[in-house]
């Protein structure tokens, strides 16, 4: 490789463009983190040649990788932007507002100078991009033409109004490339024609020279030019810790198209084809997982290729382990093969994350999003990609769930899931990914953290657990009691849809004291008559097992928070008329039938969701003794 230092105008000064492959992430830079730190070397440098100090030394703004592009003869020269393009493109945009400053305040040199430096001059094949000295991702090129191309602030201003949203006293953001440009051109004008202009004495055009002069000389950028040997994926790993940090993805995608270029496959068809999904705002939106936040691109990523390799993934080596993987195994023919997978496997992972209600693993998915679990998205996708019909997937979407909500109702670690699934995973890849095989290699499994609770141990806990208090979030109780619940439905019922949230609701209420006597008639105790109150005390064994019966699944249901708020507190016979004059959920038309609500209520109830609870997740099968 080749590196030379040029001034900001050097740089640009050649007819010629400087492409951003379209394989490269979209522009990210920002306000604080990027604008604000280089309009503050920029103007530190024009406020020296406006002093005219000769021994101020140079500043350097960064470095940048370029590859020479083989263009057809009468075309214009093209660079690849290896590393860099972040800078390269806000150069621009702080160049064309520099320019548009000048044309509106008669410095009409300086403006016809830099529109050299931001436009190319003279004849070109494709001049409606050609013209551009820097040429975005194709995401951007519409808000950076504008940006660059329209030639004044005015023009920008007119095509990117600000435009207020409903609710909010703040209008909606313009494009990023435009909010950079309005910046620079603000700050110029402070710093120009502000209260605390800089030798604000001086002409205006003669200060605009000056500063552009500083552009020429005092601002400088390493130019790293690639040679024919030289590994343009190897340097640009290496050298994107410059700018606004890569996510793997983001490195992943460069690692695809520089591999797909070598091999002569058709690096835009191929991202039009199958990249271009990932550019979803979906996709770039940070999730939770674990500790982290991360882009939900870089989790897919990590899930895919735990479920092509059958092994764990750490995030931090997401990137290494999948050039490894490729380089080693040769897993895909060609880089268009491997993309056809990535998109395919996009949208499965899609199905999870956002489960539609006609999907056979749509109670799985909304478990696992409710757990927080994603420890079983490696098999799942495994399994989506193994050719299983609609009615197999059903199949085992609902092993999977009972598997993992009996462990939850006693109580089980959650610790070995991610070597659980994975085993599971590579053990169908020995027989073969039937809902058979799944059934009996999870039955099969001993030992305290990994044992499918029987029958007998899951009925054991469930009449035990103090469901309310055990879950949290409380999201996980839902699920729960929304699946049973759904087993009250007959073909009676109309198919009423809950898009609303739901909440837990104690029938007889955690403060019932006020409302709810004990069986004898009597008030219950306080926590403070509680401790003083011997152990034989007939009142406070009533008010104990009372405390311990309102957190059992007998006692919850699921109602609007709306709802609940309304019905708190109140007696029996109030709470019953609210609750069934309001939800037209199953599981509460059933309490219709009970006149009173106390313990032995709630013990037969908890029995009757036990019923149905054993139907929803059915238990392991019994394996012949080895």
């Amino acid at each position: 490789m080749k590196a030379q230092a040029l001034s900001v105008l050097e740089l640009f000064e050649k007819k010629q463009q400087f492409e951003v492959p379209m394989f490269q992430r979209q522009y990210v830079w920002r306000l604080e983190a990027q604008w604000q730190p280089l309009w503050e070397d920029m103007s530190g440098k024009f406020v020296e040649h406006l002093e005219q100090r000769s021994d101020a030394p140079v500043h350097f703004l960064g470095a940048m990788v370029l590859d020479q592009k083989q263009t057809p003869v009468a075309h214009i020269e093209k660079r690849q932007i290896i590393d860099g393009q972040q800078r390269l493109t806000t150069l621009q945009l702080f160049l064309a507002a520099f320019r548009d400053f000048c044309r509106a305040n008669a410095c009409e040199e300086v403006a016809a100078e830099l529109d050299g430096y931001t436009l190319n001059q003279g004849t070109m094949v494709k001049v409606e991009a050609d013209r551009f000295k820097v040429w975005p991702t194709q995401g951007d090129r519409e808000q950076y033409a504008d940006a660059v191309g329209l030639r004044s602030r005015a023009a920008v201003e007119a095509k990117h109004p600000l435009v207020k949203l409903k609710y909010t006293r703040a209008p909606a953001p313009r494009p990023r490339m435009v909010e950079a440009y309005l910046y620079f051109s603000d700050e110029l004008r402070e710093f120009f024609l502000g209260t605390e202009a800089p030798h604000a004495d001086r002409p205006l055009p003669a200060r605009a020279e000056q500063c552009f002069f500083a552009l020429k000389s005092a601002l400088q950028i390493v130019a790293i030019d690639l040679e024919r040997e030289d590994d343009a994926q190897v340097i640009f790993e290496t050298l994107n810790a410059l700018g606004a940090p890569l996510a793997p993805s983001d490195l992943l995608r460069n690692y695809l198209f520089l591999r797909a270029g070598r091999n002569k496959e058709p690096q835009e068809q191929l991202h039009t084809e199958y990249w271009r999904g990932f550019e979803d705002k979906f996709w770039a939106e940070e999730v939770v997982q674990g500790r982290l936040r991360r882009p939900r691109s870089d989790v897919f990523m990590q899930h895919f290729l735990a479920s092509r390799r059958a092994v764990e993934i750490p995030a931090i080596s997401l990137y290494s382990e999948y050039r490894k993987w490729i380089e080693r195994d040769k897993p895909f023919p060609t880089v268009r093969a491997e993309l056809v997978a990535l998109a395919k496997q996009r949208e499965d992972f899609r199905r999870l994350v956002e489960p539609a209600k006609d999907d056979p693993v749509y109670d799985l998915a909304q478990f696992l999003l409710a757990f927080d679990s994603s420890t079983a998205y490696p098999l799942m996708l495994y399994l989506f990609d193994s050719g299983l019909s609609a009615a197999d997937l059903k199949t085992v979407a609902i092993t999977l769930e009972s598997y993992l909500v009996r462990r939850a109702i006693v109580g089980g670690s959650t610790k070995g899931y991610t070597n659980t699934f994975l085993a599971l995973s590579k053990a169908l890849r020995q027989s073969a990914p039937t809902p058979q095989a799944i059934v009996a290699h999870l039955s099969a499994l001993v030992g305290e953290n990994l044992l499918w609770p029987t029958d007998a141990a899951f009925s054991e806990a469930w009449r035990k657990l103090p469901a309310y208090t055990a879950f949290t979030p409380k999201t996980k109780l839902v699920h729960i009691l929304r699946r049973v619940g759904e087993t009250y439905r007959t073909k009676k019922n109309e198919r009423i849809p809950i898009d609303g949230p739901l909440t837990v609701e104690h029938l007889m209420p955690q403060d019932w004291f006020d409302h709810w006597p004990l069986a004898d008639g009597q008030r219950g105790l306080d926590e403070t008559q509680l401790d003083a109150a011997g152990s034989d005390d007939p009142v406070a064994t009533a008010t104990r097992d009372r405390n311990r019966a309102v957190h059992t699944f007998g006692n919850l249901t699921i109602l609007t928070p709306e709802l609940n708020s309304s019905v708190s507190n109140v007696a029996w016979e109030k709470k019953k008329k609210g609750v069934l004059a309001d939800s037209l959920l199953p599981i509460n038309l059933d309490l219709q039938r009970h006149s009173t609500w106390d313990e032995g209520t709630i013990a037969a109830r908890s029995e009757e969701l036990l019923k149905r609870a054993l139907t929803v997740w059915p238990g392991p099968v019994a394996t012949p003794p080895t």
